[in-house]
């Protein structure tokens, strides 16, 4: 097991890591749209959306892959009246259309609308 980080992602702020590879897979942490080098959050489902997966990208490349390699993403939106504008963004950044899953949740760290996390081939 190897795990990843990279400052070009927001850092962790629990028990856990940006990134880990594992029996040819890595798996990235969800990341919200906190913007790593200023530890802003970005107003509006677009821009959030584009922030958390230039966060999840970050992280892939730092493990030594693309976007092109993601097999499996999980988001979370914080209401489902914003999935066609998270659709829109998201499949800029995912356009291989790996599997996904898209829930809405109660609640997302620091009151975000969304937060995406995935899985791609090492």
């Amino acid at each position: 097991m190897q795990v990843f980080h990279t400052e070009a992602a927001p850092a962790a702020i629990g028990p856990y890591s940006q990134g880990i590879a594992a029996a040819g897979l890595v798996f990235t942490s969800g990341q919200i749209p906190v913007d790593p080098a200023t530890g802003d959050i970005p107003e509006g489902i677009a821009a959030q959306a584009e922030q958390s997966c230039k966060n999840v990208c970050a992280i892939l490349t730092a493990a030594g892959v693309g976007p092109e390699k993601v097999v499996k993403t999980t988001c979370f939106l914080a209401n489902m009246g914003d999935f066609a504008a998270f659709n829109e963004v998201y499949a800029r950044f995912f356009p291989g259309r790996p599997a996904r899953s898209c829930v809405a949740v109660k609640d997302l760290p620091k009151g975000v609308l969304c937060e995406v996390e995935a899985i791609a081939e090492a």
